[in-house]
């Protein structure tokens, strides 16, 4: 650990207190709230994207835990979110690699309609099936799939449902996101909560930190 954080066991210990009771979400919401509102918008979202990314899980973390993504080729797990117009992660769910995206998708509207009555609307892509709309009405959420426009050539970024690409690349800067090397899910799913939090920060105080690329 850095020099100016306290010795690493009392960090281990109050990084798995806050994980189990939630405080690390709740910290991470607050600020979540505070920069929307900075941002002269809502603390709470009417529109969501949903996407999912699967990351290579480190060798020790149990197989029991983790998959394989059929369709990108990944052994690993599958770090699914739920973020708002700016990028902010509204939920966030860490599921194995070979979890299909219609469960991530299912856990993703679970989590943010137990948050929040305001979204009415989510976006996601076409690896999402009928059975999240289907679940979305559950919720009062009109879940649109975006579909990609046969006529584009290359890469194309789809207006707002493309935010959810940025977050993830943010998320990728942080080394301890790039691979998953935690034992529980629920520790995976605390880093990005974690990650996010120290994002907004930064973006609250208008501060600047040196890039590890930085000589």
């Amino acid at each position: 650990l850095p020099h100016d954080l306290p010795p690493a066991g009392a960090v281990k210990y109050y990084f798995y207190k806050w994980r189990n009771d939630g405080t690390d979400q709740t910290i991470h919401d607050l600020l979540r709230w505070q920069l929307r509102e900075k941002k002269r918008r809502l603390a709470d979202p009417s529109l969501v994207v949903l996407d999912t990314q699967s990351v290579h899980a480190a060798v020790g973390v149990p197989a029991t835990t983790t998959g394989r993504d059929a369709a990108k080729k990944v052994p690993g797990r599958k770090r699914c979110l739920a973020v708002d117009v700016s990028g902010l992660v509204v939920e966030a769910v860490v599921l194995p690699a070979s979890a299909h995206e219609n469960a991530a998708g299912i856990a993703l509207l679970d989590g943010v309609a137990g948050q929040t009555d305001t979204v009415r609307k989510a976006l996601v892509d076409q690896g999402f099936k009928k059975s999240v709309v289907e679940h979305g009405k559950r919720h009062g959420i009109d879940v649109e799939i975006v579909e990609r426009n046969p006529a584009d050539k290359g890469f194309v970024p789809q207006v707002k449902r493309w935010i959810v690409e940025q977050t993830n690349g943010i998320l990728m800067f942080y080394r301890r996101l790039v691979r998953d090397y935690e034992h529980r899910t629920a520790s995976s799913r605390s880093r990005v909560f974690w990650a996010m939090t120290s994002v907004m920060a930064r973006r609250l105080t208008d501060a600047t930190v040196p890039a590890w690329r930085t000589p």
